[in-house]
């Protein structure tokens, strides 16, 4: 029974961890498609302002599954991921101390590290992460000039 379940733990983190090619680009983890639903209690957003329309922000919080995780699957304990996330957050003031809050983004993997690694992987790729930050940064800006110049030929056509 326990070299069963040894080998079930095995397979899954072997498919988790497995090479998958996306796009012409090599990833290993969740595939592509997949989807979570997090839960963050008790979070705590501490922001201070630096410019006139510009803040700085730290949120720290434990994240929960909404739904319990396939056996054994996914990354292991203990390993670190380093993210970039870029949201835009609509807030309504509805009172003195209250905000019905929505943000909206995407996250972008930067890298991780394993429990017995002393660095994240692009550390051993010799990369910067500032460099893998400002490949997302570029994509982003190129998506939103399409998208703009898609809403400006959409409001040029609908004129005539």
């Amino acid at each position: 029974m326990i070299v069963k379940k040894r080998m079930k733990i095995e397979k899954n983190r072997k498919i988790y961890n497995a090479i998958k090619e996306y796009n012409g680009i090599k990833y290993t983890g969740m595939q592509v498609g997949g989807k979570h639903n997090w839960i963050y209690n008790n979070g705590s957003w501490n922001e201070i302002k630096i410019a006139p329309d510009e803040w700085r922000f730290e949120f720290s919080s434990i994240k929960s599954r909404r739904n319990p995780a396939p056996a054994n699957s996914g990354a292991m304990p203990n390993t670190t991921f380093h993210w970039l996330i870029v949201a835009e957050q609509k807030a309504i003031k509805l009172d003195d101390n209250n905000y019905d809050t929505l943000m909206k983004g995407s996250k972008f993997k930067i890298g991780h590290k394993l429990p017995n690694w002393k660095k994240f992987n692009y550390g051993y790729k010799n990369v910067a992460y500032e460099d893998i930050m400002i490949n997302f940064f570029e994509r982003i800006i190129k998506q939103l000039k399409e998208k703009k110049q898609k809403r400006e030929i959409t409001n040029f056509l609908s004129v005539y």
